[in-house]
């Protein structure tokens, strides 16, 4: 079974220019990006990940740009990486059209295997390269080509036994159809080259 499948933040507002006057210090308060986090833990054979923190979509993914298109793919490629950790695909589909063919064969292995208790071990994806030429097509979609490769892991049981190992697989090679629209990038489709 192929269960096959890439941050940022936001910088502050700049504090309030300093004047001559003598105020009074103001005491910080602690804000929530202060509170220690709980600490992530992968999955193993003894459970499910824990505290798998949310990708987030880094600032150059946001540009109608070839850096922004390849940002955005690596960004992609990450949520999957999340969906198999977790079993958590609201954040890639938001992203994806429903025609997407990798997704409609990826998606479903995910929801199996991180349900009922179910869950994977490893298998996510490590992707090497990608590349685009930002050549627009003529329905206005741009494709990048993106080089992975799936880490070795297991689907493991309810109980905690191993239903199936992942073998790391060979390089692979997908190219994805993605559209700017409305201020932002969405995968048309993502498709296994040479399958």
């Amino acid at each position: 079974m192929s269960v096959t499948a890439c941050s940022g933040g936001e910088t502050p507002p700049p504090g309030p220019p300093s004047s001559g006057s003598q105020s009074p210090p103001v005491e910080s308060t602690p804000s929530a990006s202060s509170t220690p986090s709980a600490i992530y833990k992968p999955a193993d054979a003894s459970g499910k990940a824990q505290n798998v923190p949310i990708p987030e979509l880094p600032e150059a993914a946001k540009a109608k740009t070839k850096e922004g298109l390849e940002a955005f793919a690596r960004y992609w490629y990450s949520l999957l990486n999340y969906a198999y950790e977790t079993g958590d695909l609201s954040s890639i589909k938001s992203l994806s059209s429903p025609a997407c063919a990798l997704c409609g064969k990826v998606f479903p292995g995910i929801q199996k295997w991180n349900g009922q208790g179910r869950w994977i071990v490893g298998g996510t994806v490590a992707v090497h390269a990608v590349q685009s030429t930002f050549v627009k097509t003529p329905n206005g979609d741009f494709q990048v080509a993106i080089q992975s490769q799936q880490e070795a892991g297991s689907l493991e049981n309810a109980d905690g036994t191993d239903a199936q190992k992942i073998s790391e697989s060979a390089m692979l090679g997908d190219l994805m159809v993605a559209r700017y629209e409305q201020g932002r990038w969405a995968v048309q489709n993502v498709d296994r080259l040479g399958s």
